[in-house]
């Protein structure tokens, strides 16, 4: 997999991006449409740029449009902090700081030829939309492709829009599951893991790509192995404690990485021997 950036022009310094468009995903989640400048958005599935609120701070967001057009940065933030609040409250035309691409990618090109599977807790969809869109682009270079995705309430799903278009699908299985119902809701109820034993693909010629809480990864990961999916053949992505992007800070490592640097997205058994101690 490639690795971050290096010390180039934007990874160092914020380019001015204005806002081109916003989408309102939950009442907490918002999507944002960036219009970059001449050094354009180009961009792999799985990685991140740090966004600046000027005069507040600036926060790491994964990159969560389609890589095939690279006119604009799409940005999905979970307003949570004090930096991602004030970037809430900022309207069309307003200006933010965007420095990157930064970090390891989904490993398209590793998994063709296998079934893919992609595994997504709440806001961990965002990170894995690319890599469905890439594959959904080249549908021929996969076998079965296969979406299980779970959230809190029927409100907090992201993309709805787009769910309903990939479950309508034939060439794509997309299940969708959240832990408490409501009286409109008619899909399933549960964990997203539940959804692991009943989807169809080969345990033994798939990847796999993981990303949410870390509770709901480590759970993911159980039932995989379960199913008889290699370690070798699962991903996650580790989006935790990351502030510079570079790997200067230190705030993100992870045993012997920096998940800015080295990260966020880690072939599982690189990282097993962390990722089962809590502490770490």
């Amino acid at each position: 997999m490639a690795s971050s950036a290096e010390l180039a022009p934007q990874a160092m310094r914020p380019q001015p991006c204005v806002i081109g468009g916003r989408r309102s995903e939950t009442p907490d989640t918002f999507t944002l449409r960036l219009a970059p400048g001449a050094e354009g958005a180009r961009f792999r599935p799985g990685q991140f740029n740090m966004l600046y609120a000027f005069g507040v701070g600036e926060v790491p967001i994964s990159i969560s449009g389609d890589p095939s057009e690279p006119g604009q940065w799409v940005h999905t933030v979970r307003a949570v902090g004090s930096v991602t609040r004030a970037i809430q409250k900022l309207g069309t035309g307003a200006a933010l700081g965007v420095r990157g691409p930064f970090g390891t990618e989904w490993p398209m090109a590793a998994a063709e030829g296998h079934d893919l599977v992609i595994v997504a807790g709440g806001i961990g969809l965002a990170p894995l939309r690319p890599a469905l869109y890439h594959a959904l682009r080249h549908r021929n270079l996969y076998g079965r492709v296969v979406l299980l995705y779970g959230a809190r309430t029927p409100g907090d799903l992201l993309f709805k829009r787009e769910l309903r278009e990939w479950r309508s699908r034939f060439d794509v299985e997309a299940r969708v599951t959240v832990d408490h119902a409501d009286a409109d809701w008619q899909g399933a109820v549960g964990v997203v893991t539940k959804q692991i034993g009943l989807a169809q693909f080969d345990p033994g010629h798939c990847a796999v790509f993981v990303c949410g809480p870390e509770v709901m990864m480590r759970f993911s990961v159980m039932a995989l192995e379960k199913r008889g999916v290699p370690e070798s053949a699962i991903w996650v992505s580790m989006e935790r404690n990351m502030e510079c992007g570079l790997g200067l800070c230190g705030h993100c490592q992870f045993g012997p990485y920096f998940v800015c640097k080295d990260g966020p997205v880690f072939r599982y058994d690189a990282v097993l021997p962390f990722f089962r101690i809590r502490e770490v």
